[in-house]
């Protein structure tokens, strides 16, 4: 089983490479660039704003139509241009359409296309802190493997070392040979477990190049060692906040006002829309007319009668859409304060933590120090000893785990809020 571990080590990583570190800071500044869902998001925020300005571009402007085309005819036939037959007919035009009056198609159209643009940054936003969430999850990843294998080399340290102990206690005659085989196997125990830190290390800092485009592995820079800091913002003005400003939050009311929006959009149907017209036309019998100019200028009128229902099923659908996405709205504004609470206090729950796992490892310390002692003078069984070596690494896992899940609890909150809650020399803005 050791050699089987050895040997995937050393495939995986080779004690020579040199791993590229990179730091939170840069870590988050690549990475959000490169996920795919952050770029989806991002080219729905550059449709959404092309959609906007398309629907504000139809209050000034016509839309425009130029056309040219040229015949052989088999058959002489009269031509506008020449004033008589004619083998072929050449023609070419511009014609403009500009809608004087659309039931308010124009209006309700450009109120949607804004709600749906505001649901598109917000979604955007919201994707960027999701991401930056990912980012500080395998960053953190790295570091806790990292730490993870500092504990397990430490713990096979110990173990050479009371294997030692323990040999010569057997040789001098102060204790039975069974205390040796137990500490040898306590050290072929940590072997392994060091073997699989490493191993474990590696994936992590492969994942974390990947995430930051770099098909190698990548190292994470130490952190700042401070304990985390409060929030600055109690619960109730979190909620508030979150609400208000909250990416999900932002895309349900988007949502809802872009539904009400198409409604009346397709109400306007059952106006009359009135256009006005204009058209300039060359005539000719060769593909480009110089020979007669024809102008035109008018109006057109067009009142939608019925269409087979088409148009009252369409609205009843919208209508739907529309109480659905208010159920959404009123669902996530209920549930506010539950996710916002849940994020918050794991936060604080997080750093309390961290304060009894700093106490819990300086305990665990002074007992296997005792314990090692007593087992020197006899007072202690090796199963004492290894028990209390036990609850050591047991204790500084639990440290190391601690001290970054306050950091991804904060990340966590940060994802509802849609900002970042406190500065942070190690981190930027998504």
């Amino acid at each position: 089983m050791i050699h089987a571990l050895t040997l995937a080590a050393a495939l995986i990583a080779s004690p020579g490479d040199t791993i590229p570190t990179v730091t939170l800071r840069d870590a988050l500044r690549e990475a959000v660039r490169l996920d795919p869902a952050w770029v989806q998001s991002a080219g729905l925020v550059e449709n959404a704003e092309w959609a906007r300005k398309a629907a504000l571009l139809v209050f000034f402007l016509p839309t425009l139509n130029a056309s040219a085309d040229y015949s052989e005819l088999s058959t002489q036939q009269f031509n506008l241009g020449t004033g008589r037959p004619a083998n072929a007919t050449g023609r070419a035009s511009i014609d403009a359409r500009y809608e004087l009056f659309s039931g308010g198609r124009k209006l309700f159209g450009a109120r949607q296309a804004s709600a749906e643009l505001e649901s598109a940054r917000a979604g955007e936003l919201g994707q960027r802190y999701e991401t930056a969430l990912l980012v500080e999850r395998e960053y953190y990843d790295v570091l806790t493997a990292r730490e993870l294998l500092d504990v397990a080399r430490d713990r096979a340290r110990r173990a050479v070392e009371q294997f030692g102990t323990a040999r010569a206690r057997v040789t001098s005659g102060a204790t039975v040979p069974s205390d040796s085989l137990q500490l040898l196997l306590e050290r072929q125990r940590a072997d392994i477990d060091v073997l699989r830190r490493e191993a474990t290390l590696t994936v992590a800092q492969l994942q974390l190049g990947r995430r930051i485009g770099r098909a190698v592995p990548v190292d994470a820079a130490p952190l700042d060692s401070a304990p985390p800091a409060p929030l600055g913002l109690t619960l109730d003005e979190a909620v508030e906040r979150a609400v208000a400003q909250g990416p999900a939050w932002r895309q349900a009311r988007a949502a809802e006002r872009s539904a009400e929006a198409q409604i009346r959009v397709r109400q306007s149907n059952y106006l009359p829309t009135v256009t006005l017209t204009a058209s300039i036309g060359k005539f000719d019998d060769k593909f480009f007319p110089t020979l007669t100019n024809r102008r035109s200028i008018g109006f057109q009128i067009a009142l939608p009668i019925w269409d087979g229902g088409q148009r009252e099923l369409a609205i009843e659908r919208l209508k739907t859409g529309r109480t659905v996405a208010r159920a959404i709205r009123e669902d996530l504004e209920r549930a506010a304060r539950r996710d916002v609470t849940e994020a918050y206090t794991g936060y604080d729950v997080a750093r309390r933590s961290l304060e009894l796992a700093q106490s819990g490892v300086g305990f665990a310390v002074e007992v296997l120090r005792v314990q090692e002692v007593r087992y020197r003078g006899g007072a202690a069984t090796v199963l004492e000893l290894l028990d209390a070596q036990a609850q050591l690494v047991q204790a500084q896992a639990d440290l190391v785990q601690a001290r970054y899940a306050a950091r991804l609890a904060r990340a966590s909150l940060e994802v509802i809020l849609g900002q970042r809650l406190s500065p942070d020399s190690d981190r930027s803005d998504p």
